[in-house]
């Protein structure tokens, strides 16, 4: 098995600006499917323990779940084409149940597929440059990024190309391949942090100095689950060239000191804690003084990384077309979905357009095999044939045309995939709970549905403006319920489902973790209580006040009164 990606590939260019394997991308990506397919036949015949087989299934992003397994794809800091995205439809046809479910951290999964079809579904993606490597397991994961990377108008350099240089160094790097416990990177090229650095064992922010250069300030120790935490700065600035060699230092001294007597105590989080952070930071210095010439990334190796990268054919008149304007202007609708689904671009005449995954009927997240095959008609009709995954489990076209939107908007809606709700409190992220997961100890699909039905009038969620909320069923968190403006997090009372809320969480600039408000309520309680909090919020607030501002400026107290004010 090849391993590393320390090399200088032929590079390939598409029309959209992904990173495209070469030969040795390739390569490893063929032999990972053949190995495991091997690894699989062996279990199968019985000539392998169960044991043996969940070490091997978990490096190959395969759970076993409640009623069937789960597999789970990467998706490198959120990027996809429309040839992905059409496999990805293929898969859910043929080998699911028609749909599949897009996750907090830009990956896919798939809930339904058959234990001795999974080396053939993973043999389909690598026919289009998608695996399942290092989707799970004691490993460094799948490297996220901001999901408007490229053309967000706050961005101070594209991080695209150094989480590519990254994921080629972690994959199946042989150091760290059985670290003490799962391992996140992510990094942020913008002012705003739309990728949730700060709860990542390690967080890269680009930044420039005072000789106005472009470095990485470096957090570690973030993370959520049972024990969030908001990551420390620990390298106000370090040089791009020391990149690698840092990220290394790091990850060899957690390596060395992470607890492995306690899964729960395993993560960097716990090991910055109790070592504190000025040991830690003293150990990481020492270590990378001795490896940090070893591995420099060049000029160059950036420079051909980066030009993987380049924008499309943008139209230099795009501004030109006056109909944008007068499309808002006569149909209503179609401005709410402006104002509420498209981001501002960098450049004149575009902008990036959500695809809903949150209408009022369907999970959070999931998408049929229809809807995918549609959505990569539409990039390949309006946005240079690239799609994005987000953090709150919806997809992006980041290059549309003012002049498109509107066209763009009517297809979306007849496939119910422009629900103008992002942002807002029924932008819900939702992890699959009961449903699915094994590991849950209660529902959450089910919820959100009901909460869905309860806030069934657009004008009032318009109304009520910004307001994020996560959850979860179990602690684990992967719906970052710890962060969510409102957290809802699933707990077991002697088998009966019980709902744990928090208020005033937030995974951007201003990280926050959410306090609780006080004790678990029943299941059938939920629904209520949320809209509870959404009518204190509205009677109290300022005029033009966010609920986080508010939650910030007034406590919990006023919310906490009257949820509790019956019981």
């Amino acid at each position: 098995m090849i391993t590393g990606h320390n090399y200088s590939p032929e590079w390939h260019f598409n029309r959209s600006s992904l990173y495209q394997y070469n030969d040795i991308d390739q390569t490893l990506v063929d032999e990972r499917v053949a190995q495991f397919r091997r690894q699989t036949e062996q279990f199968l015949k019985g000539e392998i323990s169960e044991d043996q087989f969940r070490a091997l299934r978990l490096r190959n992003g395969l759970y076993v779940q409640t009623h069937a397994p789960m597999l789970r794809i990467a998706g490198p800091y959120g990027l996809l084409n429309s040839k992905q995205l059409r496999k990805l439809a293929h898969i859910a046809r043929h080998y699911d149940k028609n749909y599949c479910h897009f996750t907090t951290r830009q990956n896919i999964q798939f809930n339904w597929p058959k234990l001795e079809q999974v080396p053939d579904i993973l043999e389909e993606l690598a026919t289009v440059q998608m695996h399942a490597i290092q989707t799970s397991g004691n490993c460094m994961r799948n490297t996220t990024s901001d999901h408007l990377a490229g053309v967000c108008v706050d961005e101070i350099e594209d991080p695209r190309p150094y989480c590519e240089i990254i994921r080629q160094w972690t994959t199946l790097h042989p150091e760290f391949d059985y670290l003490p416990r799962k391992f996140k990177i992510a990094v942020s090229g913008a002012l705003h942090d739309r990728a949730a650095t700060q709860f990542h064992d390690i967080g890269l922010h680009l930044v420039k100095n005072d000789a106005d250069v472009v470095g990485f300030k470096v957090l570690v120790g973030g993370g959520l689950g049972r024990t969030p935490v908001i990551g420390q700065v620990i390298k106000p600035y370090l040089e791009k060239k020391h990149l690698l060699s840092y990220l290394e230092a790091v990850l060899r001294i957690y390596n060395l000191f992470g607890r492995r007597d306690n899964k729960y105590k395993a993560r960097i989080k716990i090991l910055v804690k109790e070592t504190g952070m000025d040991q830690f930071s003293a150990l990481v210095e020492r270590e990378w003084q001795l490896i940090r010439d070893n591995n420099e990334l060049s000029d160059e190796r950036i420079s051909a990384i980066q030009a993987q990268f380049v924008d499309p054919a943008y139209e230099l008149d795009a501004t030109a077309d006056l109909s944008f304007a007068q499309q808002q202007q006569d149909h209503k609708a179609f401005a709410t979905w402006v104002k509420h689904n498209t981001a501002d671009h960098k450049t004149p005449g575009y902008r990036a357009a959500f695809v809903s995954l949150k209408a009022p009927d369907s999970p959070p997240g999931d998408i049929t095999d229809t809807q995918l095959d549609a959505v990569a008609d539409l990039a390949d009709r309006y946005s240079f044939g690239e799609i994005r995954a987000t953090h709150r489990q919806n997809l992006i076209l980041a290059d549309v045309k003012q002049a498109d939107l509107y066209a763009l908007w009517q297809q979306l809606d007849a496939l119910k995939l422009a629900t103008p709700n992002i942002g807002t409190v029924t932008d819900m992220i939702c992890c699959p709970g009961l449903d699915f997961c094994s590991l849950a100890n209660a529902g959450s699909i089910g919820i959100a549905k009901e909460i869905n039905e309860a806030l069934d009038d657009m004008d009032y969620i318009h109304d009520i403006g910004d307001l994020k909320i996560n959850m979860s069923g179990c602690m684990n968190g992967c719906a970052h319920q710890s962060v969510g403006h409102i957290g809802i997090l699933g707990v077991d009372k002697k088998g009966v489902e019980w709902y744990q809320l928090t208020l005033g969480g937030s995974s951007e600039n201003n990280a926050a973790i959410g306090e609780r408000l006080g004790p678990s309520v029943a299941k059938d309680q939920v629904t209520l209580t949320i809209v509870t909090i959404l009518n204190v919020y509205v009677k109290l607030r300022l005029e033009d006040e966010s609920f986080l501002d508010m939650v910030n400026r007034v406590g919990i107290t006023p919310f906490k009164e009257q949820v509790y004010a019956n019981h």
